[in-house]
């Protein structure tokens, strides 16, 4: 079983003959250990946040920030160990781990989901997007409960990646000059990144359209169209981290931040939050 070009649904071309979710993938494929990891973010002027979980192999890791922009105020932890407080399931957000609490609803009525299958090497990848996503109810912070009524943005992802694995990504959401319309985006390279079927996107007027190939500033504070387009990122509070488990090492930056600019289109943001993310992983 193999995959020779890269898919963009949802559609009826889905490759059929190789496993994919739902169903259940392997936790080996030849020389490829399965990784998955599942990923909520919600941005929003006041406050953005975002919580995930991570298998590779056998190996689990769990995590979460909360970043207070009106308060300054960022707080995080990342937990290598099963069963940890992030729980993801059944269209909620979940986390209860010392000083905060995260409790949301995550409504998709009105979202469209992109799903990419691209294949790397002897193995192959699975992503699925869904956006613009509500999320609705608390945190708690030290105590301090507020609530959240924000865009989000879900990433479902799983393959047999390469060993060596690097990539550059954005997500965020906003609104537009002009009309004031809502929209979102997930922007990448290095993975998924195909000149076309790839899972770049931008959602705006009830619609998802993949956009072209991107590239990202060396310092993060950039990300330009090849169709014409740049969105400028100032990053406000910065989740970063290294491990290195011996056989499987990762190293990231995720800056939460607002962005400035014109997505292609002429698609102009009158305001955007969202992240910019570099990770390296050797898995």
């Amino acid at each position: 079983m193999s995959l020779q070009t890269a898919y963009r649904g949802p559609g009826p071309d889905r490759p059929a003959d190789i496993p994919l979710p739902p169903g259940r993938m392997p936790l080996f494929r030849p020389g490829r250990m399965l990784q998955r990891w599942r990923y909520v973010g919600v941005y929003a002027a006041d406050l953005m946040l975002c919580a995930g979980s991570a298998r590779i192999g056998p190996a689990s890791q769990s995590w979460w920030a909360v970043w207070e922009r009106d308060r300054d105020r960022l707080h995080e932890r990342t937990r290598l160990r099963p069963g940890g407080p992030v729980h993801l399931a059944g269209g909620r957000v979940v986390v209860r781990d010392g000083i905060v609490d995260i409790d949301l609803a995550l409504d998709d009525a009105g979202a469209q989901e992109v799903e990419v299958v691209t294949p790397d090497g002897r193995g192959y990848a699975w992503t699925r997007k869904r956006a613009p996503v509500r999320a609705r109810g608390t945190v708690r912070v030290d105590g301090e409960v507020r609530t959240v009524d924000a865009a989000a943005l879900i990433d479902e992802s799983a393959g047999y990646h390469a060993r060596h694995t690097a990539w550059r990504w954005s997500a965020g959401v906003g609104t537009l000059a002009g009309d004031g319309g809502p929209v979102a985006w997930n922007l990448v390279a290095g993975v998924h990144d195909s000149p076309t079927a790839s899972e770049r996107t931008v959602w705006a007027g009830g619609e998802a359209r993949e956009v072209g190939p991107v590239s990202f500033a060396e310092d993060l504070g950039a990300v330009a169209f090849a169709e014409g387009g740049r969105l400028n990122f100032q990053a406000e509070a910065v989740r970063a981290r290294n491990d290195n488990l011996l056989i499987v090492r990762s190293e990231y930056e995720q800056p939460f931040g607002t962005f400035r600019g014109t997505l292609p289109g002429g698609l102009e943001l009158a305001e955007g939050y969202g992240v910019m993310e570099r990770h390296v992983a050797v898995w």
